[in-house]
């Protein structure tokens, strides 16, 4: 599973990421308000953690306009402001479920997974080919058996089946393959796309470059 967290408190960020990385889950991070929709955009998140206060814009001036571009990755609203207007406001907006500071984090774990679960239910597991992302691991799985990829492959593939015959510019697959590592060159992504095309040359799929634009996959004629 992998979080988005929207939260400009250091200390904050650094707890919750721990947390979450040591249960499994990949977490990334912004602290600006007026970046958030950008990460969001590009890191195609399970669930986004979205702070109130923050500077740029805040929280629900964020989510309000998430919601209005159509992104409907579920929403949980971490936030100190705790009164029932505040968490109506939240709601209204678009956010899925709202959770006071301080707050246990087990319950809040019992809670992402309770959003995610209830969004994956509402749409099918990329899939094109004969290649499927297993909903609950992520893994890519090749006629029903895992494919054996590093970290970067396997969320290089995961990022081309969501769009599977549509290019996916590079810059994008960038911000996918090596979340939050500000100082990886584009030329990286080239390198994960050589080593996946070879692992997927035994299937009636094809990696395609288009320069310019980006990677695709296609079907093998």
């Amino acid at each position: 599973m992998k979080l988005l967290l929207v939260e400009d408190n250091a200390a904050m960020q650094t707890t919750l990421q721990r947390s979450f990385e040591r249960r499994g889950m990949q977490v990334l991070l912004c602290g600006d308000g007026t970046r958030a929709l950008d990460r969001w955009r590009a890191s195609l998140p399970d669930v986004v953690l979205l702070d109130l206060s923050l500077p740029g814009l805040d929280g629900l001036q964020v989510l309000a306009q998430a919601r209005a571009e159509g992104l409907r990755t579920p929403v949980l609203i971490l936030t100190a402001r705790g009164t029932v207007g505040d968490r109506i406001l939240g709601l209204n907006t678009g956010a899925d479920d709202y959770l006071a500071k301080p707050f246990d984090l087990d319950e809040l774990e019992a809670r992402v997974r309770a959003l995610a679960r209830r969004a994956g239910g509402d749409s099918p597991a990329p899939a094109f080919g004969g290649l499927q992302v297993d909903a609950e691991s992520g893994a890519v799985l090749r006629d029903g058996q895992p494919m054996e990829l590093t970290q970067r492959e396997a969320a290089l593939l995961r990022a081309l089946l969501a769009r599977p015959g549509q290019a996916v510019a590079k810059e994008r697959l960038l911000e996918l393959v090596f979340p939050g590592d500000l100082d990886v060159q584009p030329e990286a992504v080239e390198v994960v796309a050589y080593r996946l095309r070879k692992k997927l040359s035994p299937s009636p799929v094809q990696l395609v470059t288009l320069r310019g634009l980006g990677y695709l996959l296609k079907a093998s004629v």
